[in-house]
């Protein structure tokens, strides 16, 4: 069986869990911004519009219930070796990592508005609480990556050897810039932070292009694959030629699997068996799947 670490390991609901996904991609506890919803349908509530099967009356489809022991069973018999998770709090994403160190690990979700304290959290949830790295959301939060405000925050996972993973895509809602995400401030923090470990979550659509090439350029930049499906990126128009071009070759050590299970809608099996359909070599399958993310965040 194919062994897979899951960048994006979408909880389902269980009792004391949260939703976890693209819905919680924020600063966790500590997020001190609000959507403002001053039209029906306007700002993070148009993800209702451009995502309907995610939705049911303009809310996102509630979660398959299982516990966490059925959770990580079912994770088991897929061949997901770990998965990362980002719970509704960091104390809640501790628990689980806890309960199944073997299954999961754990980023941190920290607000970079919060200054010192932030980076005091980050220390402690890292020693402490055994998390391995930072999540950080330009989408939630309102300000780019290349922003000063999240350079203390660089600076502490830099020192303490974790990587850190910013929300790295086009967003859909109508009440700040389309481009929070954009590749290309991911580049400033890489000439910045040359010894830190950047992964660009969700790929950089519909930039493809400008990804593949920054994470060709930059030795510490990688991109994964979460809340898109991958059948779609051997199709011709989909925007991830540039991907599947270089996929084989100088992006093949680059590229990190986020399975995205529920945000998708598909069960495990079949989004991993459409990763292993991608017409890539049997060895670039393996690193997308497992060994890259195993190097970036020191599994083995």
């Amino acid at each position: 069986m194919v062994r897979v670490f899951d960048m994006e390991c979408d909880l389902p609901l269980g009792e004391g869990e949260g939703r976890g996904g693209p819905e919680q991609q924020g600063s966790g506890d500590t997020f001190r911004g609000r959507d403002r919803e001053s039209v029906a349908g306007h700002g993070m509530a148009n993800y209702a519009n451009i995502f309907r099967h995610r939705y049911v009356e303009g809310k996102p489809k509630e979660r398959p219930v299982m516990t966490l022991d059925e959770f990580a069973e079912m994770l088991a018999k897929a061949g997901v070796v770990k998965g990362m998770v980002r719970a509704g709090n960091n104390t809640r994403t501790a628990e689980i990592v806890r309960a199944h160190p073997e299954r999961f690990v754990g980023f941190a979700m920290i607000c970079p508005y919060d200054g010192k304290p932030a980076v005091r959290e980050l220390e402690r949830l890292v020693r402490e609480e055994g998390l391995v790295g930072l999540s950080m959301s330009p989408l939630k939060e309102r300000i780019p990556a290349s922003d000063r405000r999240y350079y203390p925050m660089y600076t502490k996972a830099a020192e303490l050897g974790i990587p850190v993973r910013m929300y790295s895509t086009m967003n859909y809602g109508t009440d700040r810039p389309y481009d929070l995400g954009h590749p290309r401030h991911l580049d400033q923090v890489c000439v910045d932070f040359p010894e830190l470990k950047v992964i660009a979550g969700l790929g950089g659509w519909p930039w493809v292009n400008e990804m593949v090439a920054l994470v060709r350029r930059h030795p510490n930049l990688y991109m994964d694959t979460s809340s898109h499906r991958p059948k779609h990126f051997g199709t011709k128009g989909s925007g991830w030629e540039m991907l599947m071009q270089f996929g084989n070759t100088v992006a093949q050590d680059k590229v990190i699997v986020g399975v995205s299970w529920l945000t998708v809608g598909q069960p495990y099996e079949q989004l991993i068996q459409e990763y292993l359909d991608l017409p890539l070599k049997d060895s670039v399958k393996e690193k997308w799947l497992y060994y890259n993310a195993a190097r970036v965040l020191g599994l083995e």
